[in-house]
């Protein structure tokens, strides 16, 4: 998993894929890449570990570089996983996290209650609601994975 530890996020999304790596007994590299120059030695550093696979969380960094991120792992052959569409629109694997666009409504709302005369504080502070999964089947076949048909009904988007 690459990590940002410049991030507030980092430890509660490592500790959280910590445990779910170790609760089906795989082992866990996090590498810490919080910069644009630290991208392309982490995944020298996933090629020298022999990964079998990567988890992208969500990241400002990772999403602004995501044709990058998703070249380096298409030249490794290395199964990904993102947060977000957006990478799997740009060759990616798999996602699975909020969306973004629905986000952005949530947050538009709340600007216009603010500019409505709510008060910040008053306002709940609220989850995402609307999760997606995409997958990108060019990918897999170039991968030479075969996705589940389950898997496959459950998601919003099929890329082929």
């Amino acid at each position: 998993m690459l990590a940002n530890p410049n991030r507030p996020s980092y430890e509660p999304i490592r500790k959280a894929v910590e445990e779910a790596a170790h609760a089906k007994r795989w082992q866990l590299h996090v590498l810490k890449v919080g910069a644009e120059k630290d991208i392309e030695p982490a995944f020298t550093t996933l090629k020298e570990l022999k990964a079998d696979a990567l988890v992208i969380p969500s990241d400002p960094l990772y999403l602004d570089q995501r044709e990058r991120v998703v070249a380096l792992a298409a030249r490794q052959s290395m199964p990904a996983v993102y947060a977000w569409r957006e990478y799997v629109g740009a060759g990616g694997l798999m996602s699975y996290g909020p969306s973004l666009p629905d986000a952005y409504r949530q947050a538009g709302t709340y600007v216009g209650r603010i500019l409505n005369g709510a008060k910040p504080a008053d306002l709940p502070f609220i989850q995402p609601t609307k999760f997606e999964l995409v997958i990108n089947l060019k990918t897999a076949k170039a991968l030479d994975l075969t996705v589940p048909y389950i898997l496959l009904a459950r998601a919003e988007e099929v890329i082929e």
